[in-house]
């Protein structure tokens, strides 16, 4: 069941991204209005879709979550598909405004499929999973290791999947084979749950949470709430304030839990661009790297994130969790090095001039000086020879989380590739660090927290995660030239250091937190024989 949800995830998610650009005329800015929507409703939602999580049993989250999710993407399928079949009649209608309303709705809908989805990843990772394995370690720690491998397959295989089907038909056979692929989906994912939901009965068991009126009523009659004010209230505005309550409970939460500090770390290293994502991948076009190199290097970080899976349940196994951590950060954090150096590596474009302020006519000169310089190593988005990474009649390049327009210029070699090789390198052999510190943290989470707030708690988790995420995309906004990017990558480098550090505090209060516990039971084991002493008073 987790193979086919993140199968239809990862293909739904890069379909949606290729679908947005072509409706506008191979313009990101859909695509950068759909990441924003997604980014602050979890943001703002995640709290909620948590509590929605914890008072409710585990199947009907289960099977809502999915119905939602499966639905919202077969309905935005069938309007991508009568947009494109009738795209220029629909421009003609209302002025072109009927258009309008059609992006609106496709932005909507694929919204509402990933809050759905991130419910049902919150339910079935962060709290399903950790009932099926009977709450050991051991068992929970292979299974977090065995889900983040399959996550790490279908990133690479499901967007090649659907890449080709709409290179070698059209985009509308593309919406059709996911339309069809969520309806099938649905009912076989249905089906898995539903049969580990009856094999595990410690699932349809539950312990209560009070509900939002409930809790709503209770602050009413300790004063917290003026009564008078609660019933003038109308009942829409009370239900808001409700809701609002439960956001601020759910942070409250959040911030009380003894691993808050792991949680923070692992938000912050969201802050980055030192992925293989849409930044860092038109980055390395830039430098003239090739669609087939970069899909090859794609793969290669896969493979390197499924060995992180693997030394995960080793370190675990040998050093203990909260160990493990550690020794993933440093692993991390060492990586990482080599993408500082690659700032100052020949080869390098960065050139801090360019955010400097021009005060004299005489700087337009200077620029032109500079853009003369750093063309030996910058490559304008203009005609090449680049071939796409899945040809086709649109010159679009297909990567698994950004499309690229082709026509990178390649007419002159840079200097050197020693800059961009030690980026990579560092980004490639830095995922294994990287997904073994993912693994720690989730099941620390898992372990730590208690099953009344599991989802609330998680689901603040990921509002963190996407504001986070949010930051780096203003990082790019701010600086978006190839010749910034160095400035991003040290930003990023502190940004993963900080959230590193909040992981070592954290660990080092849990290892001193241990310690007086052990001390504790000593004293215990010590004092408990004196009581049974004749004339010995209890408690000596």
């Amino acid at each position: 069941s987790g193979a086919l949800s993140m199968w239809g995830d990862r293909m739904w998610h890069f379909a949606i991204s290729v679908f947005l650009i072509e409706l506008y005329g191979r313009n990101l800015l859909l695509t950068a209005v759909f990441g924003l929507v997604v980014a602050g409703s979890v943001l703002l939602l995640g709290a909620l879709i948590g509590d929605w999580v914890d008072r409710n049993p585990r199947n009907k989250v289960a099977h809502a979550s999915l119905f939602i999710q499966n639905i919202s993407v077969t309905i935005c399928s069938i309007v991508l598909m009568l947009v494109f079949s009738y795209k220029q009649r629909i421009e003609q209608i209302w002025d072109g405004w009927l258009t309008v309303v059609c992006y609106t709705v496709v932005i909507v809908l694929a919204d509402v499929a990933n809050l759905a989805s991130t419910a049902l990843t919150i339910a079935i990772q962060r709290d399903w999973i950790v009932v099926i394995t009977g709450y050991n370690r051991g068992h929970l720690a292979g299974m977090n290791a065995t889900m983040r491998r399959i996550d790490q397959v279908t990133t690479i295989l499901a967007p090649l999947a659907v890449g080709q089907v709409m290179t070698l038909a059209s985009n509308v056979v593309g919406c059709g084979f996911i339309l069809g692929w969520n309806l099938v989906s649905l009912i076989v994912e249905f089906f898995f749950l539903s049969r580990v939901y009856r094999i595990v009965p410690a699932l349809s068991v539950k312990p209560p949470v009070v509900d939002v009126d409930q809790v709503f009523l209770q602050r009413t009659k300790r004063g917290s709430v003026d009564p008078s004010e609660s019933t003038n209230l109308p009942l829409c505005f009370w239900r808001f304030r409700c809701l609002v309550s439960t956001c601020k409970d759910g942070w409250r939460a959040y911030y009380r839990q003894p691993v808050f500090l792991a949680g923070m770390g692992l938000a912050f290293l969201y802050t980055t661009v030192l992925g293989f994502d849409c930044i860092t991948t038109g980055y390395a076009y830039t430098q003239g790297i090739s669609g087939s190199l970069l899909s090859l290097l794609m793969g290669v970080s896969a493979i390197a994130g499924l060995m992180g899976t693997v030394m995960f349940t080793r370190l675990r196994k040998t050093y203990g969790l909260v160990n493990t951590g550690i020794i993933s950060s440093c692993l991390h954090l060492g990586c990482l090095l080599l993408c500082v150096f690659s700032v100052f590596a020949p080869g390098s474009p960065m050139d801090l001039s360019l955010l400097m302020p021009y005060l004299t006519s005489n700087s337009s000169t200077e620029l032109g000086g500079m853009v003369s310089q750093r063309e030996k190593h910058t490559y304008p988005l203009m005609g090449g020879s680049n071939q796409p990474l899945l040809p086709d009649r649109s010159s679009i390049h297909w990567t698994n989380n950004t499309v690229l327009c082709d026509n990178v210029h390649s007419g002159t070699a840079p200097e050197s590739y020693i800059s961009i090789i030690l980026l990579f390198l560092g980004v490639i052999t830095a995922r294994i660090g990287l997904w073994s510190f993912d693994l720690t943290v989730t099941q620390l989470l898992q372990e730590n927290i208690c099953e009344s707030e599991r989802g609330v708690v998680n689901g603040v988790q990921s509002s963190m995660n996407y504001l986070m995420d949010l930051l780096h995309f203003i990082m790019v906004i701010s600086a978006p030239q190839p010749q910034h990017f160095g400035i991003l990558v040290i930003i990023s480098v502190l940004f993963i250091t900080t959230g590193h550090t909040m992981y070592f505090l954290y660990a080092h209060k849990a290892k001193k937190k241990r310690r007086c516990n052990v001390k504790k039971m000593a004293l215990m084991l010590m004092i408990r024989p004196l009581g049974n002493i004749p004339g010995c008073p209890k408690g000596a």
